[in-house]
């Protein structure tokens, strides 16, 4: 059971695989993987401007948007809308997806796994309080304003704004979430295919 603080600051920026664009890995396995050899990876990304996702062949994707709203067109005929409100966007990463014209910068999170050899989930989860998430084979809790708490057994630690937690190896523990401010946090989970 290992607890890892990812902190905000010491995030690697890079290119789409496109080129059409940046994104801020959080996350990735295994470390320091590229965008063609991870087995899973987490980031977030500010879409800009109209134009198409890159395509990952053999991955599945989901995708949560934190600011703004954006329309989708997957595989040229079907049309998803989604927002700060909705959940996750479900599509595979070979489809040929393409974000029109956002009427202002949209900024998301992504979540990639190889199909076939994992599973992941993403949702966004409102804190008033204390709260525990049931971590998984690999569980990442991303704050949005900061001031969060967090807890695995003896093992704390404090968060600051967009900063995430990485638990792994910790499949049915508690990971206990403590905020001073009412706010909403993104909780990641990955698991492989067993």
């Amino acid at each position: 059971m290992s607890i890892q603080v990812l902190r905000a600051d010491t995030r690697e920026v890079r290119p789409w695989k496109n080129g059409g664009g940046l994104t801020c890995e959080i996350a990735a396995s295994p470390e320091h993987a590229g965008l063609s050899d991870f087995d899973w990876r987490v980031s977030m990304a500010v879409v800009e401007a109209a134009g198409p996702f890159s395509v990952f062949p053999g991955v599945d994707r989901l995708m949560l948007i934190l600011e703004g709203r954006l329309e989708l067109e997957i595989a040229g005929a079907e049309r998803l809308f989604i927002d700060e409100t909705a959940p996750a966007a479900e599509f595979p990463g070979d489809a040929v997806v393409t974000a029109l014209a956002p009427a202002a910068p949209v900024t998301d999170i992504n979540v990639m796994v190889r199909r076939g050899r994992f599973t992941a989930s993403v949702e966004r989860r409102r804190i008033e309080g204390g709260a525990a998430v049931v971590c998984q084979d690999m569980t990442l809790v991303v704050t949005r304003a900061g001031g969060l708490t967090a807890a695995l057994g003896a093992q704390r630690c404090q968060l600051d704004e967009a900063d995430a937690i990485r638990v792994d190896a910790a499949r049915g523990a508690l990971l206990r979430l403590r905020l001073a401010t009412p706010d909403e946090v993104i909780v990641v989970h990955v698991n492989a295919v067993r």
